[in-house]
């Protein structure tokens, strides 16, 4: 048999991996990836869902980060407007932490360092008038109001992936980089599926470490190289609460050890509150929150909460391993956020570039920029760089703010479709919500429901259109229905899961029998 060969094969599928493949699949490469669980499941999926520049970065003085985060706001935002929508977020000013007159200096180099467009600027509120103050204890006179933007985060993976797919890209979930090793100026490739055990060898011209919380171990292990540990594995974890307020703004709070926590409108009927910065010191897949990082969080925000909130009241938690690079910083809220791409290899030799630290906000950056690595052994890679900023992602072929609009028209040409639910289906699948719907003019149309909304067809759909293979990659990943969800709807529909995928299988296993 011969072996496939790519011009770039990509070890992980977070979103820096999915981000690099769709660059380089819409510049004409072979591109070949493999993700050894879902896609997004790790990092990608555990964080804060915040496309921003990071306020609290300015502090440690990474002025390029901010601008570089910053101008990626309003780029995002109108290739993704169904997954990506703005927010408005109010700091309180709090006597005896930082001043207010630097929150506000803070906040005006927020508002001209990235060029902003569109996103509306700073405004300062006096609390004691304005709504957003009715949920906070006596401890702030005066906040301040500015933008940042939402993001379904593991939908943005997805969606990446999906449209590399798409250009070209041969994108294997469930697959594992078991071995790698530069042979004849090409660097040959073993995986794994990690369902059958079947091993499958691959060749590539580059070969592209994105492995995340896994990059050394990928270093270690599958490229047998001794090299010292360059990522510093910090925990960051989130909870999860009924609604603690009717309005749709979100808070960021200062907390006297210098952290700040978010608290934002999520899923409609809930908060979340987060997120910790916590050294994490066990293997990266075994993350969780702890005790004290749940009674840390409730207690930020019953500190500025009149209600408070207590431990009894968190439906859902979460936690991710975030592997920054390891700049030396004496905490882990002081580490770097920005990325470091490293490239191995003599100019004869195929090369290895490894992916260190980054953001979710900056993800689309860094493939540009290792495409420019990459095109200094490989000058025909940089033709049509810069184009993933242009192109709008699968579902986001309509003008950004205008999501209201579509959900409106799917209640009128789909009558039993309510408001809510349409505006669930945009925010998830935007234009592609049709393809859901189609066919359809009852809710039975849908064939079975799973609980939270959830219908067959939307199953179907990310079964066979976004690498779908579990209930855990549709209810806590592509959607968030598991939170309305009781543990039996959720076996349920992984038990039928399996059923679909069994004849898929063994419908394709016939048909190639027949040939």
């Amino acid at each position: 048999m011969t072996m496939a060969t790519y011009d770039l094969a990509i070890i992980g599928g977070g979103i820096n991996g999915a981000g690099l493949a769709r660059d380089a699949a819409g510049r004409g490469l072979r591109v070949f990836l493999c993700e050894q669980s879902d896609l997004g499941s790790a990092t990608s999926s555990a964080s804060t869902k915040l496309i921003h520049g990071g306020l609290r970065y300015l502090e440690h003085y990474e002025f390029g980060l901010v601008r570089h985060a910053l101008r990626e706001r309003e780029v995002l935002w109108h290739i993704a407007p169904h997954i990506i929508w703005p927010l408005r977020f109010v700091l309180p000013h709090r006597k005896g932490l930082r001043p207010a007159w630097l929150l506000r200096l803070g906040l005006f180099i927020y508002d001209h360092l990235g060029g902003r467009k569109k996103l509306p600027g700073t405004r300062t509120l006096k609390l004691s008038r304005d709504p957003v103050g009715a949920p906070l204890r006596d401890v702030s006179a005066i906040a301040f109001e500015y933008s940042d933007c939402w993001v379904q985060d593991n939908r943005l993976v997805v969606l990446n992936a999906r449209d590399a797919e798409k250009r070209g890209a041969d994108i294997r979930t469930r697959t594992r980089c078991v071995q790698a090793s530069r042979e004849n100026g090409l660097w040959h490739v073993t995986v794994e599926d990690a369902e059958t055990g079947r091993c499958e060898k691959i060749s590539a011209r580059a070969l592209v470490n994105a492995a995340g919380p896994w990059v050394d171990q990928v270093l270690a292990i599958v490229l047998n190289r001794k090299t010292q540990a360059k990522i510093r594995l910090v925990r960051g974890s989130h909870v999860v609460v009924p609604r603690l307020y009717a309005h749709d703004r979100c808070y960021i709070f200062q907390n006297p050890d210098g952290r700040i926590v978010f608290s934002i409108p999520y899923e409609d009927d809930f908060t979340l509150i987060g997120t910790t910065d916590v050294d994490h010191k066990d293997q990266p897949e075994n993350v969780r929150i702890s005790d004290d990082e749940i009674d840390y969080l409730c207690q930020a925000a019953s500190s500025y909460f009149k209600a408070g909130v207590t431990r009894e009241e968190v439906v859902w938690t979460y936690s991710g391993v975030r592997p920054l690079y390891d700049d030396g910083a004496a905490n882990a809220q002081e580490t770097t956020r920005d990325y470091v791409l490293e490239v191995d290899g003599a100019e004869d030799e195929a090369p290895l570039l490894t992916i260190f630290g980054g953001k979710i906000t900056t993800y689309r950056c860094l493939a540009e920029n290792a495409m420019q690595k990459l095109a200094t052994r490989f000058p025909e890679w940089g033709v049509r760089a810069h184009w993933t900023g242009k192109h709008a992602l699968p579902g986001g072929d309509f003008p950004a703010g205008s999501a209201e609009f579509l959900a409106q028209d799917l209640t009128r040409d789909y009558g039993f479709l309510d408001i809510r639910a349409a505006r669930r289906l945009v925010r998830h699948y935007g234009s592609e919500a049709r393809a859901i719907l189609a066919g359809s003019r009852t809710r039975a149309d849908l064939g079975r429901s799973f609980g939270a909304d959830l219908t067959e067809a939307e199953v179907r759909f990310l079964m066979t259109r976004e690498y779908a293979r579990t209930a855990e990659d549709v209810v806590f990943r592509r959607t968030k229905a598991g939170i309305r969800m009781g543990l039996n709807e959720i076996t349920e529909l992984d038990a039928w899961m399996a059923e679909q995928r069994s004849a898929t299988s063994m419908h394709s296993e016939k048909k190639a029998a027949a040939h």
